[in-house]
């Protein structure tokens, strides 16, 4: 098997590079990738349980767990307990944490257009869908 002519080490090696890039972009804001996606997912959410966290950014609870150990130590989010229910852990956005997305904004657009800067915009399209298309069928292969 040339492995080399495979779509999924194609994948693979487009991932990387687009993980170096993305890194690189990050990190003018003090963050690291991984950092982002949680992020992302407290600025559509602010308060949400570690555990609802780790699901919504499809990793496990101990990766998320140390993804946030980052972003408090540097001011990003806080953890407090729930007063419902002493047991659950909520994550919230401090000033800095909301502050920075106003640069990450800015970063991701500029990240959007370097990667597709050699794509017509019907390429664009066609990507998206291919993308979404597999990960809607990585994610039903994970159940």
């Amino acid at each position: 098997m040339n492995f080399e002519n495979t779509v999924s080490f194609l994948l693979a090696k487009v991932n990387v590079a687009h993980r170096n890039l993305l890194q690189k972009s990050v990190n003018e804001a003090g963050l690291h990738s991984g950092q982002v996606f949680v992020l992302f997912e407290l600025w559509k959410s602010d308060g949400q349980r570690q555990i609802d966290l780790a699901a919504r950014v499809g990793l496990a609870p101990p990766t998320v767990n140390k993804i946030l150990g980052g972003l408090l130590e540097n001011d990003f989010v806080t953890r407090a307990k729930y007063e419902e229910d002493a047991r659950s852990t909520r994550i919230f956005l401090t000033e800095k944490g909301l502050a920075v997305r106003v640069q990450l904004e800015s970063q991701w657009a500029i990240l959007e257009k370097l990667t597709l800067s050699s794509l017509t915009d019907t390429e664009v399209l066609m990507l998206k869908q291919l993308l979404e298309k597999l990960m809607d069928h990585g994610e039903k292969t994970q159940e």
